[in-house]
């Protein structure tokens, strides 16, 4: 990345701005102080600053009300007829999103309160247009006593009331009569007992039950059919003002970027200075773009300084494979600028992490269906509309989010294969898969194991038979649940110890000596840590310490020894290392995660699937049938139930476990976001302030 500071006359600013946005490549930084003006602009730039928004905003709300995803573009109409452009599709639109909203209020009010007004015009029978008496209506729950409110009114209006109810629905509702001058009497009396007078909505209060009752049921009856007229004639207007409405909105942000340019910019009475950031490799794209104005433009480049120049932008430049998962990567902040990209540690890491939980031939084949659904609608430029959710995801999202779905797909059924799972036990079942005590034992004796064959219910028999033997038996705890949760365990070693390692690297590439001997502290802790497991077998054989010929125990003295010189070195920075140490210690052990959330994923599809098997074994061809639902919906509404955390978990050991120790989480910078044109042509901006 070069720093760039470009100095320019002010009546060429607009020029130059604009070829600025042309060429696409330069991040501006605000510039505060100094001699020139900064910040807000006042005068003739802040009033067609504020004419500027106020038509982009009228444009913006427009197009919200027209409620359409862009269109193809249209060609941009001459400046002096923007306004004319916005007005002419504005009017019709807000009249008749006016019209739309106060319909669908109509249409709420009926849905709530139809029933009810019809009963209580019933009940008032014309009294509610008398001029001498009074109508109070309510609503009660199906617990209110009625009782209750009688026992009020006579206290409040002995024998001057008249009070009836009827029940519409779950709930009741009633009318309370009585001279219009001891109204409040009725209400207060209400009041005494928890309830409330009922109060329609918006045009509905105030006027006779009868009369509401008749507007309610027009609603009824025709609201739908007007707003479906209402509806097509807003598609009318959106197919004919669309277009032109985003080429100008596009025109309007340009000229609004402008004066954004100028305010970070620094000013004074004849000239205009900027400074920001551009790629080294698009350096030329800023030079062409400044050398067609000669000397009228001045500028200077130079590297950035990484090591305290905390504003530097960031760009993620990755390919290929690993490009896709910065869809992942947004989840998390960005590094900071001349630090550790951890993008394509996540792109291998996460979705092996992700398969070993789920490691299940028919949830893999499901994932990676859908991740073929995301390929296709993105292959027809179709976005995912979630509006349920308030989003809208993009084609180019899609695509990604297909491709790290399938990744995913493909780890989970490679290991759904060795575990030797097809929808928890169906596989088993079907004798697809089989556990060779044999192999098993072949396999991981060395480990300490001892895998024993299971003889069929009444026979001598051995029942491990099938298609494909099971290489890593998650479900078999009697003996393999040390071996998983080993296995496991094995990724925190190596993450936890990579981070402290790149800590090590970025420090001395910064040349920050702190940072650098925490590094060596803690590697050579956590190292110690690991080694002393692995050296007295978790703790049971400390006699291990002195036996100096096996070399677990000279690296696990080597550690220590790095982590007594590492403290000593930053004790004034980091006087509680040692108790981050042992925090160390745990996030190696937090890794366990994979073995504990993945086998309870299999236990949770292995009982689905006894299941609906078992339904199958007991009743025949209708057990067949029966089991083929149940089990599906069992496993629909597990799947939907824990995949939320099958997701979570492999994150946060990235998040937290991994990217803890590189420094990843405490410093940041700015993503790099270029000034750029949003309009086809220059002429957008052209004649501005001149």
């Amino acid at each position: 990345m070069q720093q760039v500071v470009i100095a320019v006359r002010k009546r060429d600013s607009e020029e130059v701005i604009a070829a600025l946005q042309d060429a696409g490549v330069l991040h501006l930084r605000p510039i505060t102080g100094g001699p020139l003006s900064t910040g807000s602009l006042s005068g003739q730039d802040a009033q067609s600053r504020r004419e500027d928004e106020r038509l982009l905003a009228r444009a913006e709300s427009t197009i919200a009300e027209l409620g359409g995803y862009r269109p193809a573009p249209a060609p941009l109409r001459p400046q002096d007829e923007w306004e004319r452009v916005v007005e002419d599709a504005a009017v019709p639109v807000s009249a008749i999103a006016r019209q739309r909203q106060e319909l669908q209020a109509d249409l709420d009010a009926e849905a709530a309160y139809g029933d009810a007004v019809r009963a209580l015009a019933r009940l008032a029978g014309g009294l509610d247009r008398s001029r001498r008496l009074a109508l109070v209506p309510f609503v009660l729950q199906p617990t209110d006593n009625l009782g209750e409110l009688e026992a009020a009114l006579r206290a409040a209006l002995p024998d001057r009331y008249a009070l009836t109810a009827e029940t519409v629905g779950n709930n009741r509702v009633g009318l309370i009569a009585t001279l219009r001058s001891e109204r409040d009497l009725a209400r207060s009396a209400l009041g005494r007992v928890r309830l409330g007078e009922l109060r329609l909505p918006g045009r509905f209060d105030g006027i006779p039950l009868a009369d509401a009752a008749a507007e309610l049921d027009r609603v009824r009856q025709g609201g739908s059919e007007r707003q479906r007229a209402l509806t097509a004639e807003r598609d009318a207007l959106a197919r004919t003002h669309t277009p032109a409405l985003y080429a100008v909105r596009d025109a309007l942000k340009d000229r609004v970027a402008v004066h954004d340019v100028r305010a970070v910019s620094a000013r004074g009475k004849y000239s205009m200075a900027m400074q920001g950031y551009v790629p080294a490799e698009r350096v030329s794209a800023l030079t062409a773009a400044l050398g067609k104005f000669g000397d009228a433009v001045a500028y200077e480049l130079h590297p950035v300084d990484e090591h305290h120049d905390l504003a530097v932008p960031v760009q993620l430049k990755n390919n290929g494979y690993v490009r896709p998962f910065q869809v992942v990567m947004g989840l998390m902040s960005l590094p900071r600028y001349g630090t550790f990209d951890p993008t394509w540690v996540i792109a291998v890491f996460f979705p092996l992490f992700f398969g070993i939980i789920i490691a299940d031939v028919g949830y893999g084949l499901l994932f990676l269906a859908f991740g073929m659904w995301l390929l296709g609608k993105a292959r027809r430029n179709e976005g995912w509309d979630l509006s349920f959710f308030g989003a809208y995801v993009p084609p180019a999202s899609l695509k990604d989010l297909g491709f790290v779905t399938n990744v995913m797909a493909a780890w989970s059924i490679l290991w759904g294969v060795l575990t030797g799972e097809l929808f928890g036990t169906l596989g088993e079942h079907l004798h697809l898969f089989f556990v060779d005590p044999n192999l098993v034992n072949n396999l991981w004796g060395w480990t300490g194991i001892r895998a024993e064959a299971h003889a069929a219910e009444g026979a001598g028999a051995v029942a491990h038979s099938g298609l494909i033997p099971t290489l890593f038996p998650r479900l078999e705890t009697e003996y393999f649940s040390n071996v998983a949760l080993v296995f496991s365990l094995l990724f925190g070693i190596l993450q936890v110890l990579w981070g402290w390692g790149i800590r090590i690297q970025q420090g001395i590439k910064h040349k920050d000596a702190t940072h650098t001997w925490e590094g060596i502290a803690l590697f050579g802790g956590v190292l110690a840590l690991v080694m002393m497991a692995f050296a007295t077998r978790a703790g049971k054989d400390f006699g291990a310490f002195g036996n100096f010929g096996d070399w677990r125990v000279l690296v696990m003295y080597a550690g220590f020894i790095a982590f007594i010189v590492g403290y000593l070195r930053v004790i004034k920075h980091f006087p509680m290392l040692p108790i981050e140490l042992l925090s160390q210690g745990g996030a190696v052990m937090s890794y366990a995660r994979i073995f504990a959330v993945g086998l309870v994923s299999a236990i949770l599809a292995k009982l689905c699937s006894d299941v609906g098997w078992a339904m199958f074994t007991k009743i025949g061809f209708l057990g067949i049938i029966i089991g083929l639902v149940l089990g599906a919906l069992l496993h629909f509404f597990v799947l939907a139930l824990t995949l939320i955390g099958h997701i979570v978990q492999p994150l946060r050991l990235h998040m937290v476990e991994f990217l803890n120790p590189t420094g990843f989480n405490s410093e940041t910078s700015p993503a790099y976001n270029p000034l750029r044109r949003l309009s086809p042509t220059a002429s957008a901006v052209s004649g501005q302030g001149k």
